[in-house]
């Protein structure tokens, strides 16, 4: 068979030996024992046996030792500059340096013209006021004009000129008033139906708590004993910043902050109108 070695016919050698019948000093009888060796004895060399076919490929052997490190090339020569790239965007402002020493004196100028000019500046400077006075008293007139609200005792005149709280208390003083101050159910629906008249939702009243928190007082310092119309849930001083009072269109109050501006409603008392 093919990729075995073929062997000859073995010689079989075979050498009996007998033995005869040995009567022993005891006088007993030893039985014949014949007794075989065998001997294999190889053939002779058969025929080369076809190639066989190529075997599956062993495992992989262990990783060698790393190799030694090569020797450093020479450095290249510089290149050329390249071309300039896009200017970047400006950055943040720095911060300002301080002031440099001051630089020499300048030469004088030319001398000025003579001239009596103290009493002209004065004389404008007069003028600016009264125009700065007229100015005001013709918006007073002008809302005025526009409509006034009356009861038996108070006049209620609406300002339309979005202020904050105190300016406007300070607006309605200057004319000899005060913010409104509904002190009874008459007056409150006086100054209510002012507002929805001239189709606004809400104004500033004279009321406020920022003497005493909690504690609303009129404008004049008066307290409120009588009479309020605090809207539902009202005051609730919202975010804690919350120190004077508005009147909506319904004619409700509610606490507001005093800083937003807002038109608001001047009040006077009839005997000095």
């Amino acid at each position: 068979m093919r990729g075995q070695k073929l062997l000859l016919p073995v010689v079989l050698m075979s050498v009996m030996l007998s033995f005869s019948t040995i009567q022993t000093s005891h006088g007993h009888n030893l039985a014949d024992e014949p007794c075989t060796v065998q001997i294999l004895v190889p053939g002779l060399k058969g025929e080369p046996g076809d190639k066989g076919q190529k075997g599956a490929p062993g495992r992989p052997g262990r990783v060698g030792p790393p190799g030694q490190m090569g020797q450093t090339g020479f450095k290249g020569e510089k290149g050329i500059m390249g071309r300039y790239g896009k200017v970047g965007p400006s950055g943040m402002k720095g911060v300002k340096g301080e002031m440099g020493d001051p630089g020499p004196q300048g030469p004088d100028g030319e001398p000025g013209v003579p001239c009596e000019c103290t009493p002209i500046r004065n004389m404008i400077g007069e003028m600016d006021i009264m125009v700065a006075q007229l100015s005001s008293e013709l918006k007073f007139i002008k809302n005025a004009v526009a409509g006034i609200k009356e009861t038996e005792s108070k006049v209620y005149l609406l300002v339309k000129e979005e202020k904050r709280y105190f300016d406007a208390e300070l607006h309605c003083q200057t004319r000899g008033g005060h913010l409104a101050m509904p002190k009874d159910e008459g007056a409150n629906a006086a100054i209510a139906g002012y507002i929805t008249a001239a189709g606004l939702s809400r104004v500033y009243i004279g009321i406020h708590d920022l003497d005493q928190e909690g504690v609303f007082i009129y404008v004049d310092q008066s307290p409120m004993t009588t009479f309020s119309r605090w809207r539902k849930g009202e005051p609730n001083d919202a975010y804690d910043d919350e120190d004077c009072a508005e009147m909506l269109s319904s004619g409700e109050w509610t606490d507001v902050a005093c800083h937003p501006t807002m038109y608001f409603v001047c009040e006077f008392d009839k005997d000095s109108v």
